[in-house]
């Protein structure tokens, strides 16, 4: 006669060995995106870095044209603030 026991060991051997599986599967596709992830955000911060000099040259234009905007109000209010005392 068969054992009814040695019989249903392998089943549940199986049911294991394909749960096991399911659970390397979905760990070893968790790990595969958080390495994408992982090089994305890298990428990322590496072209954050590269755009940064460009928002100081950016800044420093800017401050470059108003100074020279504020040295020409400077004259202007000088030549106008003369031309009103010669008038007068």
């Amino acid at each position: 006669m068969i054992d009814e026991s040695a019989a249903f060991v392998p089943i549940w051997m199986v049911f294991s060995a394909a749960f096991g599986f399911m659970i390397g599967v979905a760990y070893g596709d968790q790990a595969r995106h958080r390495k994408c992830l992982e090089q994305t955000n890298d990428d990322l911060r590496d072209q954050l870095q590269n755009s940064q000099p460009c928002a100081s040259t950016v800044q420093c234009e800017l401050k470059q044209q108003r100074r020279v905007i504020n040295d020409i109000h400077k004259r202007l209010v000088a030549v106008t603030k003369g031309l009103e005392k010669r008038a007068s």
